[in-house]
């Protein structure tokens, strides 16, 4: 009796001892991104707004729109005006809604076209999104919204016909705000679904940037086919009208930008300022849209 004891002791130690079951490394995201030039800012402005946003926005930047047409973009039922404005620094899908605009839709900052929607929505799940509207289809394909750790709406689509857009001359940011709870999941989930990098990683940037002089943030660059992101971590208090932009544009000329975005009746809510080497301001285009415009200082 002793010596079976003693063996069963001794197997006990050695399972104890044995090297650890190894869990099986997560599969790769599939690659779901096409390029920069199909991913969309989504405006939304009252329908009275839409003739004079369009003016403004292409005479500030330059580019043509696409014919407005009045369509149902959502799953259930609505009306809206939808048109493509397309310019060498960005494009924005423009939505001037008839009808009140269902839920949560309004809320998605972004459009980025997909190679595969079902294949993206598996990855973007595998990857720690929430898909808040599954897919449905619209009058030139597939669409879904998916929500990123710290509560970032982005839709993603898919065409029947697959869209021939001529590349930027400079690529857009999506402008980013969370919260430091949230941060590196956002970074490390969406990093994984889009096969970005991040490119910079700067945890005392000057606060004016936000807003915050004589203060700090952080603040997180990321780039991939999808085109760039740029992650600001804060607090949350936050001066108006930092945190309502959701797209930075990239000019060569800033002074002259801003004269034709002035000229053709936009506002500059931010005066031009210097610092991590480009020079920055702030506008907001008639029916409300805000963005971040700026030039790289040599």
């Amino acid at each position: 009796m002793r010596l079976i004891n003693a063996l069963v002791v001794t197997a006990a130690l050695l399972a104890s001892t044995a090297a650890p079951i190894q869990a099986r490394p997560a599969a790769p995201a599939p690659t779901v991104a096409v390029a920069p030039q199909y991913d969309t800012t989504h405006v939304y402005v009252a329908p009275e707004d839409v003739d004079r946003f369009v003016t403004s926005f292409l005479a500030t930047f330059g580019g043509q729109s696409t014919t407005q047409v009045i369509a149902t973009v959502t799953p259930t039922p609505s009306s809206t005006t939808s048109q493509l404005l397309q310019t060498p620094v960005g494009t924005v899908s423009l939505f001037g809604f008839k009808t009140p605009i269902p839920y949560p839709f309004g809320a998605e900052r972004t459009g980025y076209l997909v190679t595969d929607l079902d294949v993206a929505l598996k990855a973007a799940r595998a990857a720690g999104a929430d898909v808040i509207v599954s897919a449905f289809p619209d009058p030139i394909g597939r669409d879904a919204v998916i929500q990123w750790p710290g509560g970032i709406n982005m839709q993603l689509y898919w065409h029947t016909t697959k869209p021939s857009y001529a590349a930027y001359q400079t690529v857009p940011e999506n402008r980013v705000y969370v919260s430091a709870d949230r941060a590196e999941a956002l970074v490390r989930s969406f990093t994984r679904f889009s096969h970005g990098k991040v490119v910079s990683d700067e945890v005392r940037a000057p606060g004016r940037e936000i807003g915050k002089p004589n203060t700090s943030y952080r603040r997180i660059r990321i780039e991939s086919a999808f085109g760039k992101m740029t992650v600001s971590v804060t607090d949350g208090i936050l001066p108006f009208p930092y945190g309502r932009e959701m797209t930075g544009y990239e000019v060569n000329d800033l002074a002259d930008t801003l004269a034709k975005a002035k000229a053709a009746g936009a506002t500059v809510l931010v005066e031009p300022d210097t610092s991590d080497h480009r020079e920055t301001a702030m506008l907001q285009f008639p029916g409300g849209y805000i963005a971040e415009v700026h030039a790289v200082v040599k």
